[in-house]
């Protein structure tokens, strides 16, 4: 059963409560969406591969490596559910922008703190029994490979016991760069890596970018490509 996150009083004292933020999907996120789909038809060429392993329903968090300003938009279009995100909280300045993507599903997150309200908002969404889109890395690898993840995603997994899907995106940072070809575009969604009893949020977060890896081409693996001799994944031993 999902469970309320443990945060101090203080925190739900912020400005950002005054604002509606959809829980559930919009008319104009499906418009949007349609419009996406129709454009990137011209631009990109997808191949999708585990999409059966996405619950078709309840709390999940999607966990994605992070190499352009494009990945939202490939992992929404291989996902047949709605995805809610974070944002970083500069997109948000402009109230009519912050509006729009409120009603795609976006919510701010101030990144170089611990944003109460934004775990507080994921931690909503997810007992809403919605996919909530994270970039473990926290920042863009610009193709250069895995960065040291953050443990965000795991603490949230851990709090309202969910899954997390490990989701490997390749290919976006060349969109636009081969053009008037089309980009090839690969996503490759992990079976769900589940939280253990009393599971430290770092071993999770190793657990999630080994998946995450795995399913990575070697040059975009990072620093998670050489995995520790005897590490166990999902209650396995990998060598």
């Amino acid at each position: 059963m999902l469970t309320e996150l443990t945060i101090p009083e203080a925190a739900r004292l912020d400005a950002r409560d005054k604002l509606h933020y959809p829980l559930h999907e919009t008319r104009l996120r499906k418009f949007v969406l349609a419009m996406v789909r129709f454009l990137f038809r011209f631009i990109m060429e997808m191949e999708i591969e585990g999409q059966a392993n996405l619950p078709p329903d309840g709390a999940v968090i999607i966990a994605s490596n992070h190499v352009s300003n494009f990945d939202a938009f490939p992992l929404q279009l291989a996902l047949p559910r709605p995805l809610f995100f974070m944002g970083k909280a500069e997109l948000f300045k402009n109230p009519l922008i912050h509006q729009f993507f409120r009603n795609l599903g976006g919510f701010p997150v101030y990144r170089g703190e611990r944003d109460e309200w934004a775990i507080r908002h994921a931690g909503k969404l997810l007992r809403h029994r919605q996919v909530l889109g994270m970039f473990p890395e926290g920042t863009r690898s610009q193709g250069r490979g895995l960065k040291v993840a953050k443990t965000g995603a795991a603490r949230l997994a851990l709090s309202v016991n969910c899954p997390i899907l490990p989701v490997a995106v390749d290919g976006c940072q060349h969109l636009f760069k081969t053009f008037p070809h089309r980009t090839r575009v690969r996503v490759k969604i992990s079976e769900p890596v589940w939280p253990n009893p009393d599971e430290l949020p770092l071993a999770l977060t190793d657990r999630l970018m080994f998946a995450l890896a795995r399913n990575l081409p070697e040059e975009l693996r990072g620093v998670y490509a050489q995995m520790p001799e005897g590490f166990r994944f999902s209650g396995s031993t990998i060598n």
